[in-house]
């Protein structure tokens, strides 16, 4: 009997949610479209997995061979696209400025002649160092020019001077550097930053979803409502509010216009302001009934993020389905982390404020682009304390390192004990807000 009063409570708060779901379009977006389109936009962003053709500038002072060399093995890089020659550094600062390009490369006079003379002759670079990721590979890019252009200057010095190729090589550059990137080889950004980007962005929009979901039953005053349809008392009321109907038209027959609107305003107040015995078994169940549809559906735009994210080739299906158990718990976690702030606070723009506050910037803090290791402490206190930060380690182990499934087990344990102790305290929460609806109704 009990187990059947809880599913009771969980089926008719999931019948609640779906009416008001099919009316009111906007919030269904949030549940269906707006992710679904997040997903899918954040993806075609970044559908081009590696940058490629940076576009830079060169000015040319020297215009010798050797300089025209140099500008062949820029315009040769991948990564680079020799967009123009420039006459003047002013008209280089002004493309920067517009950014139609990235860096400019001066090529000095006597280049040449440095050169043959075995004087120094360094090629100049200029950078927008304002744009990190465009910098860096730059710099690498023009990096390499510079050093096998002066490689195979100097390997024809030696050779001319008598030596072998093969001992030129050496004596040139005796040690060397060996490099083995051990995960994302390719250095695919749609791997890098989009199969994290959607979690985060995702993490938004639940906690969003979590306070708006609660947060409209207390600003509407129609929390009491919501747990008389979800315990029931409507129906265990019907005969009686019939008694009730019969009376009401009888008496009003006798009253004047007047009294019978001051009737039914006292009628609907002492309902909205009545207290309530809340179970706590019942509010839980009905609860998860609330956030039912929603969890579904970010469990399906999930599992899409997933099959973005995963080479389904290379990766097992036990980190496949671990990164999927713990990017659930987040979406659980996210929902009722949102109605926790809005019940703490009985205000849904509260929540709201709260929400953004802590979810918008909570990407920036989990060790993704910015090392971990390089921020304060205050704020690595604080990235602790996020759990997206925790969610995106088990991201990066199981999906892009290929880690073993039980290196990021802690994480799915961790993320469990976090949701169960937010599914409690946002009942706790709602038990409070029926004790007083003296405070429903704020904006």
């Amino acid at each position: 009997m009990r187990l059947t009063k809880l599913s009771g409570a969980f089926l008719r708060s999931a019948a609640y949610e779906r009416r008001f779901l099919s009316k009111n379009p906007w919030d269904l977006a949030m549940v269906v479209w707006i992710p679904l389109a997040t997903v899918l936009l954040i993806w075609w962003i970044f559908s081009q997995t590696q940058i490629t053709d940076l576009p830079i500038g060169v000015i040319d002072r020297d215009n010798s061979p050797v300089a025209n060399t140099a500008v062949r093995y820029l315009e040769a890089s991948p990564t680079l696209m020799v967009k123009q020659l420039y006459a003047s550094e002013s008209d280089a600062e002004a493309a920067i400025l517009q950014r139609d390009i990235y860096a400019v490369v001066i090529i000095p006079e006597d280049f040449s002649r440095n050169i043959l003379s075995g004087k120094p002759a360094p090629l100049v670079l200029q950078v927008n160092a304002q744009y990190g990721t465009h910098s860096g590979i730059i710099q690498t890019s023009v990096q390499t020019v510079a050093s096998t252009l002066s490689a195979g200057v100097e390997i024809q010095r030696l050779v001319k001077q008598g030596m072998a190729p093969s001992q030129a090589a050496i004596a040139y550059s005796p040690i060397s550097i060996q490099r083995i990137s051990l995960f994302n080889a390719a250095t695919n950004y749609q791997q890098f930053l989009a199969s994290t980007v959607i979690p985060a962005l995702l993490h938004i929009l639940a906690m969003v979803i979590g306070a708006t979901t609660i947060g409209r039953e207390l600003r509407d005053k129609k929390i009491g409502h919501w747990y008389d349809v979800i315990s029931n008392v409507d129906t265990d009321n019907n005969q009686h509010d019939s008694a009730n109907l019969t009376n009401i038209k009888a008496s009003q027959i006798s009253t004047s216009p007047e009294s019978q609107h001051s009737h039914t305003d006292e009628k609907t107040e002492v309902a909205e302001n009545k207290h309530r015995q809340a179970g706590v078994s019942i509010l839980l169940f009905g609860l998860l009934g609330k956030y039912f549809w929603p969890l579904l559906a970010y469990s399906i735009w999930s599992m899409l993020a997933l099959w973005f994210a995963a080479p389904q080739a290379s990766v097992a299906i036990s980190s496949i389905i671990a990164t999927y158990i713990g990017l659930l718990l987040l979406m659980m976690l996210s929902f009722f982390l949102g109605a926790i702030l809005t019940l703490n606070s009985f205000s849904l723009r509260m929540g709201l404020s709260s929400t953004g506050f802590i979810s918008a910037p909570s990407y920036a803090f989990a060790g993704v682009t910015f090392p971990y290791i390089a921020i304060s402490d205050n704020a690595q206190h604080w990235s602790d304390v996020l759990p997206l930060t925790h969610y995106l380690k088990l991201h990066i182990a199981q999906l892009q390192m290929h880690a073993p499934a039980a290196v990021s087990l802690p994480i799915v344990y961790g993320l469990t004990l976090a949701t169960t102790i937010a599914m409690l305290l946002t009942t706790l929460l709602t038990k409070r807000a029926l004790a007083h609806p003296e405070r429903w109704g704020a904006r």
